[in-house]
Order: C-alpha cells, then structure tokens, then sequence
C-alpha cells in the first residue's frame, strides 16, 4: 500500500488517494467522530453559494463536498488530482463535472469563478503557497476563497490531547476502517506539521488575498480561513 510523505511528491499523493477511494468518505467520519459531516456544513455556509454562480471545490475527492453548491444551484466544478478518488466520484454522483486537475497549475482560465474552496487538501499541496496564487487567479474580482483545514487547537490542554490522539490512537483506529492505514499515518504527521491559523492567514495575504480572516470550528481542531479578491 502507498503512503505520502511530509516531502509531499505530487504521484506519492495521488496514489494515497487512489488507495483510499472506496472508503474514503465512511473512514472521515469514523476517525472524526462524526464531526466532518458538520465542517462541510460550515464551509458550504461559508461560500454561501447562489444560484447562478461558478464555484470550484478544489480537493474535491469523491465529489461529496461540492453536493450542497449544487442543491444550491450553482455550477459547482469538483477539481480534484487523485484519478481514483475521481472515479468513485463519478460512479457515485454522475451528475457533477468532476474534472482532474493540480491545485499549483489549474486548468481554468483567469477570473473564472466566483468563489474558490478546498477543504482538507490544502494541506497535501507540494507548495501550497502556489496553490494559493492560483486560487487567486482563476477569483473573478471580489470573489472569494474558503479554505477548511486541520488547524491548532486554541486551548492548551486540550492541544496535548488530541497530539496524543493523532500520533497513538488515529492509526490503530484506521486500521479497522481505511482501506489503507498507513495514509493516516501521514495524515497524523501532516495535521502536526501545517501552520496555526494565523500563520495561515499571513500565507493567503501574501499570496494577495485580502480581508483574511478565520474562524475555529470544534476547538480549533479545524479553522475555516476565508479572503476576498480585490475588485
């Protein structure tokens, strides 16, 4: 079975992904307890997608995600790199215009979108401060972005936890679960490993998003960052 690791080699990615497809989705709210259904909740409440509108779901994965900005009414397009995770997609949603694509070389035009997510996949972009730049690009002016990622949890104690969680109890769990184990291995690493949320923050305004802002969802255990494009 493949693995990524912290390097983050683009084929060692997608082929952690293909591995994981079939159970990609039941194994989420396993591991999350239940809570990743609420954070696409959150993040499809952030976009707040209309009708009428074109919205790229970077990271899409099996299509799951971008299924609210469709009962929206908006043109959603799921982009995703993992062609494994694109076929289970398309077996389980034939509706959604799943496209392949890399988050650092998009294969959109400029400002083509009214708004630009990606949720949990930020974080296994090579360079991810690419990722943003391009996310920029394809913005129509004044439209935004919404990023859901694994993030710092604000309280201290609760900090030490939930490391102890990733690093001892996450793998063992996945093991019953995942189709491939050891992907949440490196999942536990690359949690470790990414900025805090105002580390984030700083990296999308760099990246010339402005109006940066986040908010922490179950303690800081994930953070939705959100900037706007300049009109």
């Amino acid at each position: 079975m493949t693995r990524a690791h912290l390097d983050k080699q683009p084929q060692d990615v997608a082929a952690m992904f293909d591995d994981v497809a079939a159970k990609y989705d039941r194994t989420n709210d396993v591991l999350s307890l239940g809570q990743a259904r609420l954070w696409r909740r959150a993040v499809a409440d952030a976009v707040g997608a209309v009708a009428g509108q074109r919205i790229l779901d970077l990271g899409a994965g099996t299509g799951t995600s971008s299924l609210p900005f469709l009962e929206a009414g908006a043109d959603v397009v799921p982009c995703d790199f993992s062609i494994g995770m694109l076929t289970e997609g398309k077996n389980r949603h034939p509706e959604l215009a799943l496209t392949a694509g890399d988050a650092t070389r998009l294969p959109f035009a400029d400002e083509s979108f009214d708004a630009v997510t990606i949720s949990f996949a930020l974080r296994n972009v090579q360079d991810h401060e690419a990722a943003m730049r391009e996310m920029l690009r394809v913005t129509k002016p004044g439209g935004k972005v919404v990023i859901c990622e694994f993030s710092t949890p604000t309280w201290t104690p609760f900090r030490t936890v939930y490391t102890e969680y990733l690093m001892r109890a996450l793998p063992p769990v996945a093991t019953k679960v995942s189709s491939n184990p050891e992907a949440y291995v490196y999942l536990a690493e690359s949690i470790r490993s990414w900025p805090d949320q105002p580390a984030l923050a700083a990296e999308l305004q760099q990246a010339g998003w402005t109006k940066v802002a986040w908010r922490n969802l179950t303690g800081g255990i994930v953070a939705l960052h959100r900037g706007f494009k300049a009109p």
